[in-house]
């Protein structure tokens, strides 16, 4: 699960020791009862202390990861987010000379012959992309060879540049003629206008294709479009930007149904969700969090990802949207998830990598430079993902029996490693949440080994939510739950597109231009992304 805002420490109120009960005052003389007594106080002391240092404890490994969370750098910042303020220093170190300088060359590459990237070049270009050729032609006064004989052309240098044309804007008339008779009195015959995808709008289809992209692709809000188009000389504001993209998510609803048919064909699937803030939410307050609740998987060769708003994150609604499947599902360990795995047919698989983030988080609070137990929990996991990319690209059933002779016996490992180290741990520190949550899903962590096609995580999903996320930091919120449902489809077929392999503004181009023609389920059926290939779609593209 994901959170828009970090949330801020809450620390416990001020500690009070449990209260000391005394035995009853005992006759004078009575050695045995005081002996009794004494060992009776001390006990309730040491007890008392025993829950002090726990709690002592707790609260430092809080500070800890709380400074961590708010300063530190994590994995994922320190592969992707962080690199966006200092790229252009990153990747200029790592440049070269010859790849900023060296023309390249065309040539025709020989099929027998592999082509392998040389070292300090650049890769070609795109054969697919469009090529404007420029002449350059030696002077005519120069090409008298020194001898006084003319000189011909005897071949040809080519280098290529990477170009691009700026966004142009431009206004599509539809002209349709009207026929009449003139020497009857019947009514005249005007040419149809073909279907829009919103009739009573003077945005083209290949507008509004453009307009979801920059939303909901490259994340950039409607106020920053409205700007663009301002600067090309446009005024269109916000408010309309916005009615198109709800009426476009409307257009776009029977695309998405269908997805989701195609969804619970799969054998697998993945869910998680992430918050959203809707500001005109009935009964919730502008600042409460609402949820765009993901779901991953489809059959092979068909991937699907479906995002759908709901103002709740409560276990009905997971069980509202997957009503009806039959298969496994993998989650985290969200407790709004178990009454779906009690489901009949559903069969509930954990994820792993939440498991190692909290092994993760109780190696921060450890000594600097020292070793724990938490470091012997992360390394064993770390052999069961060893396993699986050693079989990534094998087949199902290869995988199958990777996880059986490898996989299995460090399972095994983990588990006598798991009863050894929970009895000596604090239960509420960082280490003894981590073991008691390893402990709690243990019977759903461990069920990937049945099949070779099962995920190890829910790192599918969790892939899936992060554009969601990008696009959330820049347009902060939704105003209204149209807006969210309609956001929730487009990001949906558009991370599907892209899932499948195509370009999302090229496909969600052909879908808009033709789904208003269509009139049945066999014809919407059509551009479905896994209907329609890249050639169909890349034939249009100068149109």
């Amino acid at each position: 699960m994901h959170s828009a805002i970090p949330k801020p420490l809450i620390l416990p109120d001020r500690f009070t020791p449990p209260e000391v009960k005394f035995p009853p005052a005992l006759p004078s003389g009575d050695d045995a009862a005081w002996g009794d007594l004494l060992h009776a106080q001390h006990q309730a002391h040491t007890n008392a202390m025993h829950e002090a240092l726990g709690h002592i404890q707790y609260l430092l490994e809080q500070i800890v990861l709380f400074r961590h969370k708010q300063f530190g750098i994590s994995s994922e910042t320190l592969s992707g987010q962080a690199r966006l303020f200092d790229e252009a220093e990153v990747l200029a170190a790592d440049a070269t000379d010859a790849q900023d300088i060296a023309p390249i060359l065309a040539e025709v590459p020989v099929a027998a012959k592999p082509v392998v990237k040389a070292r300090g070049k650049r890769a070609p270009l795109p054969a697919e992309l469009p090529r404007v050729d420029i002449v350059h032609d030696v002077p005519e006064a120069e090409r008298t060879c020194p001898c006084g004989t003319p000189m011909v052309v005897i071949g040809r240098q080519v280098s290529e540049q990477l170009d691009i044309v700026p966004m142009q804007i431009r206004v599509l008339r539809h002209i349709r003629n009207t026929y009449g008779c003139p020497d009857s009195v019947h009514a005249p015959v005007t040419a149809a206008l073909p279907p829009q995808p919103l009739p009573k709008s003077c945005a083209s289809p290949d507008f509004l294709a453009m307009l979801l992209t920059t939303k909901y692709v490259d994340g950039l809000p409607l106020a920053r479009f409205e700007y663009v188009l301002a600067r090309h000389g446009v005024t269109v504001p916000r408010q309309t930007l916005a009615r198109w993209v709800i009426g476009a998510g409307g257009l776009l609803q029977p695309l998405h149904n269908l997805m989701r048919d195609t969804l619970f064909d799969g054998p697998f699937m993945h869910m998680d969700e992430t918050v959203v803030r809707v500001l005109k939410e009935k009964g919730k307050s502008p600042g409460s969090n609402s949820y765009m609740w993901v779901q991953v998987g489809g059959p092979p060769g068909k991937p699907v990802v479906i995002y759908d708003y709901d103002p709740s994150r409560s276990g009905a609604v997971p069980t509202r949207l997957l009503s009806g499947y039959q298969g496994y599902l993998m989650t985290d360990g969200y407790d709004g998830y178990n009454a779906l795995a009690r489901t009949d047919g559903i069969e509930h698989l954990v994820c792993w990598a939440h498991v190692r983030r909290k092994f993760v988080e109780a190696t921060r609070v450890q000594a600097r430079g020292k070793k724990g137990r938490a470091d012997e929990a992360v390394a064993l996991i770390g052999k069961l993902y060893g396993v699986e990319r050693d079989c990534k690209e094998a087949q199902d059933e290869a995988r199958w029996r990777a996880r059986q002779e490898s996989s299995l016996p460090i399972l095994a490992e983990l588990r006598e490693w798991l009863d050894k180290t929970r009895p000596a741990v604090v239960p509420g520190s960082a280490l003894g949440k981590a073991l008691s949550y390893m402990n709690d899903y243990w019977n759903k962590l461990i069920r990937y080994v049945e099949r070779g096609d099962l995920p190890i995580d829910n790192n599918r999903c969790e892939n899936a939510i992060r554009p969601f996320v990008v696009g959330r930091k820049a347009w902060l919120f939704s105003d209204t739950p149209a807006g969210a449902n309609a956001s929730a489809v487009i990001y949906s077929l558009l991370q599907t597109a892209k899932a499948n392999g195509h370009e999302p503004y090229i496909w969600l181009r052909r879908v808009l231009r033709d789904l208003p023609a269509a009139q049945t389920v066999e014809e919407i059926e059509a551009l479905l992304p896994w209907n329609l290939h890249v050639l169909d779609l890349t034939s249009d593209r100068g149109n």
